[in-house]
């Protein structure tokens, strides 16, 4: 309970309402009872010197009864005060008393009355007093003084002895305690309920701001608190508002900047990692995930050296850190084949303090294939060079060493001289007519043709290449009489190089078909052949250029190798497709598909 500020300032607050009544009412009875003792005092100082002092003779003390009517007929408070006569010179007799009935008279006052300020006040002449606490009367003090009576030669002979009971003074002392005592109380219970309002106007702002604040630590921003005053407590709910105002726009902001750095992050083609110096994923996306083929539970069991130790030993954190370099990166190969390249750098605080390593994986391996394609390509192009102009200058050479005076001789190099021309003239043609479909400078003559028309002039332009193997043509053509919108001479010259393919790779006495089947807004144009077929594993490369599945056999076919890559270029740029199906030792399919009504912008 005391934990609470509410209690703690009503505590406080009744302590000090306690301690400065108290003082304050110990300061008051301990003047009140001086004052009272005081005044019983000056009181008795007068009884003394104005009525009994003048009463009292020097031949008093030579006849005891003179003394004793004179003074017992002054008017006194019997219960208050009572004057005694000693005579010194008697061994200190009392010899009368303002109390007719007072049981000191005869005695000796240095046995019943104070002793101490009899003698000071006989030997010294001065008047001597002293409050005695009495246990007869209640304990209550009695006030004793004693004045000395000097005869005319100015020897003391006397002392006059007065006593004042003081049990009434200290009866309105104790009234008055109890008085003060009630009036504290009621003090004190007033402090303490006006302690609870105050503490309340104090701490219900407070437990208010608490509770808000709370609210805000778990994610609820849109708190306000109720300014209730323009004291310091009205200051801190301001600025409480204030304070939630811009740290709402602040984490909104970061929030924003958050949601669009994840989002970059999530949505990259890269794949990123993110740990600690020990090793412990900080941050992952999802890309990354999917590259190295990882599950979500791998991410939160794994460190990164177990994920990425494995692949290379180089990427570990401890080697890593060995090369004492900020940044680098390495090479991975990963068991499907793909190459992924890891580049990292440190992650650094504003104290330049390592923090942390971050890692981006990037994919290189289309960059890889193109590059082995690019070198695969010159080779090929280099090697489809050299072989017709090695047998072009060794048969040149030839016949300029003499071959040139047989005719037969002479003719039969010169046949082969003029095929590996033509040879080299077809290779740099069809060079030059895919690059230009690569830099999309071929120019399209679009237009409006009838598709089973072109398929039976290109029929008959082979005819004779079909009738040499003895294969056997089987023409489904489409009644419906399809009109394409396209460049005739282009779809021609992919119908050409595929069927010259058939029959190439077809044994004699084969079958090819050529189907053409509208569906919807397409028309598919099938050519099958039963002959030698494609490997599986090279049916996805049977469009790369120079790509051959029997590169002795096709090269001695006469083939370039760039046909089909030549052909998908045309059928892609007429918004249409080619594919492939075969299987090897039962035939080939190609399939291409043309929209019927392209639309040319």
């Amino acid at each position: 309970m005391f934990r609470s500020i509410r209690y703690k300032i009503i505590t406080i607050y009744f302590l000090l309402v306690f301690i400065a009544i108290s003082i304050v009412g110990f300061f008051i009875i301990n003047e009140f009872e001086k004052l009272h003792i005081n005044m019983s005092s000056d009181t008795l100082n007068n009884i003394i010197n104005n009525l009994v002092k003048p009463q009292v003779s020097e031949k008093d003390f030579v006849n005891y009864k003179n003394i004793q009517n004179k003074i017992g007929n002054i008017p006194l408070l019997a219960s208050e005060y009572e004057i005694l006569i000693i005579d010194t010179k008697n061994d200190f007799r009392i010899i009368a008393s303002t109390n007719s009935n007072s049981n000191f008279i005869n005695k000796n006052a240095l046995i019943v009355l104070d002793k101490d300020i009899m003698l000071r006040s006989s030997q010294s002449g001065v008047v001597a007093e002293r409050d005695i606490k009495s246990i007869k009367v209640n304990g209550h003090k009695i006030k004793n003084i004693a004045v000395p009576y000097k005869n005319t030669k100015g020897d003391i002979i006397g002392i006059i002895y007065g006593r004042a009971y003081l049990e009434n003074i200290y009866k309105v002392l104790d009234n008055s305690k109890v008085i003060f005592l009630k009036a504290m109380i009621i003090a004190l219970i007033v402090t303490i309920l006006l302690g609870f309002l105050i503490a309340k106007s104090i701490t219900n702002p407070i437990n208010d701001v608490t509770v808000k604040a709370l609210k805000m630590a778990k994610g609820d921003f849109d708190q306000k608190v109720d300014i209730k005053s323009d004291d310091e407590i009205g200051k801190l709910g301001e600025m409480f508002n204030y304070l939630t105002a811009k740290l709402k726009c602040t984490l909104d902001e970061i929030s924003s900047e958050k949601s669009k750095l994840d989002a970059i992050i999530n949505q990259m083609a890269d794949g990123l990692i993110a740990v600690d110096n020990e090793g412990f994923i900080m941050h992952v996306n999802p890309t990354f995930i999917k590259m190295l083929n990882l599950k979500e539970e791998d991410i939160k069991q794994l460190t990164y050296d177990e994920i990425l130790g494995k692949y290379n030993e180089n990427l570990t954190l401890k080697n890593i850190k060995n090369k004492n370099k900020s940044q680098g990166n390495e090479v991975i190969k990963l068991e499907n084949g793909d190459i992924l390249k890891a580049n990292f750098v440190y992650l650094k605080n504003e104290n330049n303090q390592v923090k942390g390593l971050v890692l981006v994986l990037q994919d290189i391996t289309e960059h890889e294939k193109l590059d082995n394609m690019r070198k695969e390509f010159v080779a090929n192009v280099s090697h489809e060079l050299k072989t017709p102009i090695t047998t072009v200058k060794s048969y040149t050479e030839t016949l300029l060493d003499g071959a040139m005076e047989d005719k037969e001789i002479c003719k039969s190099f010169l046949n082969v001289i003029n095929r590996e021309s033509e040879r080299m003239a077809r290779l740099v043609s069809d060079l030059l007519q895919l690059s230009r479909l690569d830099y999309k400078k071929t120019s399209f003559n679009f237009s409006k043709f009838n598709l089973d028309k072109l398929i039976k002039d290109v029929v008959n332009k082979l005819e004779i290449s079909f009738k040499e193997k003895n294969h056997t043509l089987n023409l489904g053509l489409n009644d419906e009489n399809i009109i394409i919108n396209g460049d005739k001479y282009k779809i021609e010259q992919v119908l050409q190089n595929i069927l010259t393919n058939a029959i190439k790779y077809t044994p004699e006495n084969g079958i090819i078909s050529i189907d053409v089947k509208k569906q919807k807004e397409y028309v598919i144009i099938s050519i099958s052949d039963n002959g030698i077929g494609i490997p599986k594993e090279a049916i996805p490369r049977i469009f790369e250029r120079f790509y051959r599945v029997d590169k002795a056999r096709s090269r001695d076919m006469g083939g370039t190798g760039l046909g089909l890559s030549i052909a998908k270029h045309i059928i892609e740029e007429h918004k249409g497709d080619i594919s492939v199906e075969s299987e090897l030792g039962k035939g080939t399919t190609f399939k291409i598909k043309l929209p019927v009504n392209l639309i040319v912008l």
